[in-house]
């Protein structure tokens, strides 16, 4: 605990306060301001100091606590208040060293024990104020997840969505008010879910089971061009795989897909997890919502799309790229340079290039900024006649800097 902490972030369970270390109950109840949701102040019905809620939202919330710096300042939260919780947005705010953390055994260690998973081989999830779609990257054959809950229509959606991928043989098992004395149990397969409503504290424990025609997809970079819902302006397969290899995705970095097609680059890209984020800029009215059904399909609904020409579109808002990936408009003047100067030290440009004029662009660039030039030809089997030949595709020219 830092010397200077001036804010107990207190984890509570269903128990309450019976469930708190004897010393932990006491900074609660000797505290001058409580802040936390109608749950948790129901579980310190005696409470005599000031009560804050976030009904305001979480900057109004925080501006509060601000106020009453100096004062002695409890935020109650549910379980682990670092895993997924609100301690890391007030971290964020008032700096870690600000915070003293008190955390119980939360959602995804209760589950686990219910269950009897080993949480080191389950994937831990959240659809709380987050999109449901997120559910799709992590099911494959075998997998299990555990999920926090939005509410009680939670288990039915990710039951249904279950069921649309091809697997409705999967195994849901809703825990709600896991910890206290309200404690219940649901199981059911996901294509016969029948629970339209359960508690709306629930977590949501799924084993994954794939079964004829399943939608299964790897997160290795390179899905099948028919993943992608394109009309031709697609980086194929094969260079796709490439163009991420020489993107150097690391994890929490921050991607830009000028000229993004169908945006396959960023959305693979984000399918690698480890909050890695991008960014698909895209001309094309049309392609734009392709791009969002694209990444809606394939479990990355936290895409940022823009619609606009680069650099002209990408506002001051947007973050700013750990990697450029331009796939369009290479040979218009000054989109590889705004590119590069958009880059901070130690950033990657990748340019993928079809015509010859963006072939002149590129080489130019290569010599005054020095890099990587590579060409990519790919050959594809095909029928012919009765036959089978190999028809080639055609040459991408690849250049790839690092900006010292």
């Amino acid at each position: 605990m830092s010397d200077t902490a001036w804010i107990n972030v207190v984890g509570i369970g269903e128990d309450g306060l019976d469930g708190l270390a004897p010393a932990v109950r006491r900074l609660v109840e000797s505290s001058d301001v409580l802040v936390g949701g109608d749950r948790h102040h129901e579980k310190v019905p005696d409470f005599g100091g000031e009560r804050l809620t976030w009904e305001g939202g979480f900057g109004a919330a925080l501006d509060e606590i601000e106020e009453r710096r100096g004062k002695r300042i409890t935020v109650l939260a549910s379980g682990d208040p670092m895993h997924f919780g609100v301690g890391a947005t007030l971290g964020r705010r008032f700096g870690a060293g600000a915070l003293a953390v008190f955390p119980v055994p939360g959602a995804f260690s209760l589950a686990a024990a219910r269950m009897g998973w080993s949480i080191p081989d389950c994937r831990l999830l959240t659809i709380h104020g987050r999109p449901l779609e997120n559910l799709g990257l992590y099911v494959s054959p075998g997998a299990r997840l555990l999920v926090l809950s939005q509410d009680g229509g939670s288990p039915a959606l990710a039951a249904a969505l279950l069921t649309a991928k091809g697997y409705g043989d999967s195994t849901l098992t809703v825990l709600e008010h896991m910890g206290g004395p309200r404690e219940n149990r649901i199981e059911g397969r996901a294509a016969s879910w029948a629970d339209d409503t359960v508690a709306d504290l629930n977590t949501i424990a799924i084993d994954c089971v794939s079964g004829d025609g399943a939608v299964t997809l790897s997160r290795a970079p390179g899905l099948p061009d028919d993943a992608f819902e394109h009309d031709g302006q697609l980086t194929k397969r094969e260079v796709r795989a490439a163009t991420l290899a020489a993107l150097q995705p690391l994890p929490g970095q921050v991607l830009w897909d000028i000229g993004a097609g169908s945006g396959a680059v960023a959305i693979e890209w984000l399918r690698l997890g480890e909050a890695r984020r991008a960014v698909a800029l895209e001309n094309d009215g049309p392609r734009v919502a392709r791009i969002a059904r694209n990444a809606a399909r394939l479990g990355t609904p936290a895409l940022t799309i823009i619609e606009g020409r680069f650099p002209d579109a990408m506002a001051p808002d947007i973050p700013a790229p750990d990697a450029v990936f331009v796939g369009g408009g290479i040979s218009e003047d000054g989109v590889l340079k705004a590119a590069w100067d958009a880059l901070g030290h130690g950033g990657r440009l990748v340019a993928n290039a079809v015509t010859l004029e963006a072939e002149q662009a590129l080489l130019t660039f290569y010599r005054d900024h020095g890099g990587e030039l590579v060409r990519l030809s790919i050959e594809r089997a095909a029928p012919i006649g009765g036959k089978t030949a190999f028809r080639p595709m055609m040459h991408i020219t690849q250049y790839s800097g690092l900006k010292a």
